[in-house]
C-alpha cells in the first residue's frame, strides 16, 4: 500500500501563488507515476500534471503549462505542485495520486482511473 498525504492548500487572492506538497510512503516499489489532479463539485476529476518518478519527466495539462510546475525531492518521497498566477478557475480540491502503469505509457498520465492510490485532497480557494 502507498499512503499519500497532501498539504499546502488554502485561500489565496487572484494572482497569487501556492505550493502544494504530497508526501508518499509505504510500499512505493512499482510506482512509476505521480500525478496531480483537481476536482470541483459537479465536474470530473481533471489532470493537472504528472511526473515520471524515475527520470523526472513532467507532463502538464495544456492550459496550465507555464503556470504550474511539478517537482519531486531527491529521495523521491515528496511531490510538489507550484502554482503561480492563480485565478478563480483554479479553485478546486487538489489530489495527488500514484500510478504503477508503465513509464512509457505517457498517454495515461491524465487518466484518474489509471492511478492506484490517492491522497485525501487539499482545498485551494482563489478569490478575485
Amino acid at each position: 500500500q502507498v499512503q499519500l498525504v497532501e498539504s499546502g492548500g488554502g485561500a489565496v487572492q487572484a494572482g497569487g501563488s501556492l505550493r502544494l506538497s504530497c508526501t508518499w510512503s509505504g510500499t512505493t516499489d512499482g510506482v512509476n507515476w505521480m500525478g496531480w489532479f483537481r476536482q470541483v463539485p459537479g465536474k470530473e476529476r481533471e489532470g493537472v500534471g504528472a511526473i515520471a518518478v524515475d527520470d523526472g519527466e513532467t507532463f502538464y495539462a495544456i492550459l496550465l503549462r507555464g503556470r504550474f510546475t511539478i517537482s519531486q525531492d531527491k529521495p523521491k518521497t515528496t511531490l510538489y505542485l507550484q502554482m503561480n498566477s492563480l485565478d478563480s478557475e483554479d479553485t478546486a480540491v487538489y489530489y495527488c495520486a500514484a500510478g504503477s502503469f508503465s513509464r512509457y505509457q505517457t498517454y495515461r498520465w491524465d487518466r484518474p482511473n489509471d492511478y492506484d492510490h490517492w491522497g485525501q485532497g487539499t482545498r485551494v480557494t482563489v478569490s478575485s
